[in-house]
C-alpha cells in the first residue's frame, strides 16, 4: 500500500501514513463506554470521535543508531459541514453506515467480530482489503494496558509477489492504541513502522 493509503491511519497514529484525563505524560482515562445502541455507536466506542480528542504517539519502528525515537501529537480540531472531523494533520474522519471512515475508504466497520472483511477502492488502481483479524486482544503500550482490543489488517497488493500490511489494535474507549505497517515479498515480512500510544485526551465520542 503507497504511502498515501495509509494517510488516515496517521491521523492519529505515526505518518511515515485512526478520544478525560489531561495528556502531557501520563497515561489518559477512557470515556465511559456503555454497550453500543447501534452500528455506529459500536465502531465509535473503538474510536471515539470529538473536537478535543488527542492523541500522541512514540515510534518504536526500528532506528538507527544515535537516532532518539520521535513523538507526534494529533488534534482533533474541528468538525466540518460535512460531518468529519478534521484533526492537525488535515486528516478527516466520520462514523456512517457503521463504519469509521475518511473520504476516500473505511477503516473500521461493525459489526466487530473476527473475520469480518470489507473492502475499499481507493483508485482504479489501488484497493484496500481489510479484514478484523482478532477480537478480545490485550494491547500494553506506553499509555498503558488496554483489555478487549480489536485488530484489523489491512492489505494492498505491491506487485505479483508482494503485498503492503497495515495493523492497528483499537482499544475501547481510546481508539487505535498500537499500528504496524509491513511488506510481504514472497511470504517474507519486512517490518516498516511501528507506532505506540504514549498518552491521550478522550472527550465523549459526538454522534
Amino acid at each position: 500500500m503507497r504511502a498515501v493509503s495509509f494517510r488516515i491511519a496517521f491521523l492519529v497514529l505515526w505518518v511515515a501514513a485512526c478520544a478525560h484525563a489531561p495528556s502531557g505524560g501520563a497515561p489518559g482515562s477512557a470515556a465511559p463506554a456503555g454497550p453500543p445502541a447501534t452500528a455506529n455507536d459500536e465502531v465509535l466506542r473503538y474510536f471515539p470521535l470529538a473536537v478535543g480528542n488527542e492523541w500522541t504517539w512514540i515510534d518504536q519502528s526500528p532506528q538507527q543508531p544515535g537516532v532518539a525515537p520521535k513523538r507526534r501529537t494529533v488534534r482533533v480540531l474541528s468538525r466540518d459541514a460535512d460531518g468529519y472531523f478534521v484533526d492537525s494533520e488535515k486528516g478527516a474522519l466520520r462514523a456512517a453506515h457503521g463504519c469509521i471512515h475518511d473520504r476516500a475508504r473505511r477503516i473500521l466497520c461493525a459489526p466487530l467480530e473476527d473475520g469480518r472483511g470489507w473492502t475499499s477502492v481507493v483508485s482504479v488502481t489501488s484497493t484496500e482489503h481489510y479484514r478484523i483479524a482478532a477480537t478480545g486482544v490485550a494491547v500494553r503500550v506506553p499509555a498503558g494496558s488496554f483489555e478487549d482490543c480489536v485488530v484489523v489488517r489491512a492489505r494492498n497488493r505491491a506487485g505479483d509477489d508482494a503485498e503492503n500490511v497495515l495493523e492497528i489494535a483499537y482499544a475501547p474507549g481510546v481508539g487505535p492504541v498500537r499500528l504496524e505497517t509491513f511488506a510481504e515479498v514472497k511470504g517474507r515480512k519486512i517490518p516498516q513502522v511501528r507506532a505506540e500510544l504514549l498518552t491521550y485526551r478522550i472527550e465523549r465520542a459526538a454522534r
